[in-house]
């Protein structure tokens, strides 16, 4: 008889163990998925100036920097940068912040969109307006004349996505193909131009125009 209340009372003492072993488990699968979600950044479309692309929203807090983040030290403080966005420390962790009007920096944004204000260009990302500066960018206050999408005096550029792509595949190929259209000519409609006779630059102009079309309609796009 001893020996049947012993073996009930391991089987019973078994079952709890298992039970608090479950509950115990069950907790932590909570915790990690909980804490999961809230590492999980909340984005936001920017869609100033056609611009359509997504970018954590400002105000957050992560715990670590991308590997691939930029140093920028202005008035002391170290920003860092990264895919367009930038980070302040805050603690042991970093914020996600808009640079201060006047920060240098020697780089744009990846995928950055060019406006004009008054024949000068001004490059926009992320609710930030950038500025050429001697060898580099400033960060500058949004410009408060009228902004142009299309360079003084060139032709407007009308693009149709023929296979359906996405805002953000238009924006990237866009990008892409603003990029091969340079090389190929050495014409960046997105800089002053350059102190050469009017006809040379409009000649180099309609070169990159037509590199453009090129490579978009490559890439499965109707070009106007």
């Amino acid at each position: 008889m001893n020996n049947i209340h012993k073996t009930n009372r391991y089987l019973v003492l078994g079952l709890i163990l298992t039970l608090l072993s479950g509950m115990i488990l069950s907790g932590l699968t909570r915790a990690a998925q909980a804490a999961d979600r809230g590492s999980r950044q909340r984005e936001f479309k920017d869609s100033r100036h056609h611009h359509d692309r997504y970018y954590p929203a400002h105000g957050q807090v992560i715990r670590a920097l991308p590997h691939n983040h930029r140093v920028v030290v202005h008035g002391g403080t170290r920003f860092y940068f990264s895919g367009g966005v930038w980070f302040r420390p805050q603690g042991p962790r970093f914020a996600i912040v808009l640079p201060p009007v006047g920060l240098f920096v020697p780089f744009l944004p990846p995928y950055f969109t060019t406006i004009w204000v008054g024949g000068v260009p001004y490059y926009y990302a992320n609710e930030v307006y950038y500025a050429h500066r001697g060898d580099g960018y400033v960060v500058v206050e949004p410009p408060n004349k009228e902004v142009s999408e299309a360079p003084p005096s060139a032709d407007q550029m009308f693009i149709y996505p023929r296979l359906g792509q996405s805002e953000q595949k238009q924006a990237d190929d866009r990008y892409e193909c603003h990029r091969w259209a340079k090389d190929q000519t050495g014409f960046d409609p997105t800089q002053p131009p350059e102190s050469t006779p009017e006809t040379q630059n409009i000649k180099r102009r309609a070169d990159y125009q037509r590199a453009m079309s090129a490579c978009l309609d490559g890439r499965g796009y109707t070009v106007k």
